[in-house]
Parts: structure tokens; sequence; C-alpha cells
């Protein structure tokens, strides 16, 4: 018995070493994965913004950063993982909080990969104003590569490359089935037009995700009593010791660890957790303890391939 556990406590050190896998997750029912806790600085250990949220195993990916597809593998069981519902051929279904580059960048892989590898069915995304757009030039640009799988000597389904993208333009319910309740709200995104949060209501869990927003009430409204709120963050000491012109960008664009901490005492989240953290030389303690500075409750500090 004692060789056993001692291997099995061995064998997990290996997969957090490898992967970078921390698995926080206590429900079968529903779990959230970070699949890129990063921004538009090219960070060797931040892969660009996308989560997933899986319930009863299927996946419902959030926003398109780079290397998203390959860190869903990285948790399928054919790269090792445990996580079923990210096989990329199980991909169908994806939100998208605002058509920033960081956010946008894998949409390409999201559409095309999982095909590749399977899926024989439509993606299904939805979006704010400039998706359908965005997902006709994608559609427009990789042609002749469809048009090479369906007709060449690769097999191919004729199915699973398309998209059904569907624009919202009103805060409210965007999507439901019998796994869950996907709400949209708007955020302020500086001078960005069209900035978007979600809630998710599945049978266990109540999950909000900020997207990229400086202090939002909207944010407040729809994630107090949540389970888990999953927002983005800065580390204000850096921030201080820009030049102006970044500290009044950041000011209207994102939201400091000392803003957040507000946030988060106002909704009162069961589990706060930290993504799209723009550290600048900031260790994760030194974000944990601007926030603690005024709030009290539990903090992650969100990194790739974390489950929870």
């Amino acid at each position: 018995m004692k060789t056993k556990l001692l291997f099995t406590l061995f064998l997990t050190l290996i997969i957090v070493f490898v992967f970078g896998q921390r698995d926080f997750s206590g429900s079968e029912t529903t779990k959230l994965v970070l699949l890129g806790t990063g921004n538009p600085n090219p960070s060797p250990t931040q892969s660009g913004c996308a989560l997933a949220i899986i319930v009863r195993g299927t996946p419902y990916i959030v926003d398109f950063g780079p290397g998203l597809i390959r860190q869903a593998a990285a948790l399928s069981p054919a790269y090792g993982g445990s996580l079923e519902a990210l096989d990329v051929k199980n991909i169908k279904r994806a939100f998208l909080t605002h058509l920033h580059s960081d956010h946008t960048t894998g949409y390409a892989d999201l559409i095309l990969t999982p095909w590749v590898m399977g899926r024989d069915e439509p993606l299904e995304v939805y979006g704010p104003e400039g998706l359908n757009n965005m997902t006709k030039h994608i559609l427009n640009a990789y042609e002749e590569d469809i048009r090479y799988r369906l007709y060449g000597e690769e097999p191919a389904n004729n199915r699973g490359w398309r998209v059904n993208s569907h624009e919202f333009k009103k805060e409210g319910i965007i999507y439901q089935d019998s796994n869950i309740m996907v709400e949209a709200f708007p955020v302020p995104h500086g001078s960005w037009p069209n900035a978007w949060g979600f809630r998710f209501t599945t049978p266990d869990k109540i999950i909000v995700v900020s997207g990229d927003s400086s202090p939002s009430e909207k944010i407040i409204a729809y994630a107090t009593g949540a389970d888990i709120l999953v927002h983005e963050v800065y580390y204000k000491k850096a921030c201080d010791s820009k030049p102006e012109v970044w500290k009044n960008y950041h000011a209207h664009h994102h939201t400091s660890t000392y803003e957040l901490a507000e946030i988060a005492g106002k909704a009162q989240p069961k589990l706060l957790v930290l993504t799209h953290i723009l550290f600048w030389g900031a260790t994760d303690e030194d974000l944990l303890n601007e926030l603690s500075e005024s709030y009290k409750g539990k903090v992650v500090v969100g990194k790739d391939l974390d489950i929870f």
C-alpha cells in the first residue's frame, strides 16, 4: 500500500512538472479549465486567452487565444491527460468576449484542427458584432486547404470545417441547452465598442467570466454569490512606474489588483480565479499581497492547464 501511494505521488509530481497541471476540481458535473491565462505579451509560460467549461463531458470554449487547441489536447487522454471532453474533435461550442487579437488568433485553429481530427458537425460560435465577418474571412483564407482536404487523397468529412456564427447585441441569455445557460453582459474595455462578460449556469455551478474589463458594476451584479469569478488583473505597483500614457491605458481598459479586491469584496464569489494576468515582474505572492490588503476571500493565481 505504501509503495503504491509513493508511486501515485511520484506520478502526480511528474504530471505537474511536465504539463503544469493543477487540479482543484471537486465536481464531476462541472469543471473549469484554464487553457490560457496570458495577454498580448508573448509570455512563454502563458498561452493566449482561453478557457473551457466542461459540463457532463461536454466542452464549451470561451475565447480563442493562440495555442488553445494544443492546450486542450494536452489534457486529453491522447496526450496523457484525463479529460476525454478535451479530445479536440469534441469541441463544438464556443463563446467570444470580444474581437481583440489576443482573444481570436486561435480562431482558425479552433475551426480547422478539430475537423481534421474528426469533428463531423459545424462549429457553433457565439460572439459580438463582427464575428460573422471574421468567420467568413477566415474560411476564405483557408479555402484552398479545405478544398484539398475534401477532394484530395486525405479522407475528410464535408461538415466539420463549417461554422455557424451567431452574433448577439443585447444583454441576456444567448445560449441554452440541457447542460448550461449562458448570459452575456456588456463590460467597459476602454474605447473598444463591443466587449462582453459571461455568466454560465450549470446544474451545480455558477461561473462568471469578466473578459477584458475595467471595474464594472455589471460584473459585480452577475458575480454576486457565484461559485467562481474568473477575472482579469494587473499588478498595480508595476503599473505605477510606467509612462503616463500606459498608466492611463490600463486604468481605462483593465483592472488592477486593488480594484479587483473591491469587486470581489462586493460580489463575494466562493472562489476568485485570476487570468489575463499582467505580472510585469511580479510573483504570485506579490499579486496576492496586493489583493489581500482589502479582500480576504479565496483567490487562486490562474496557471495554464489549471482545473477547477
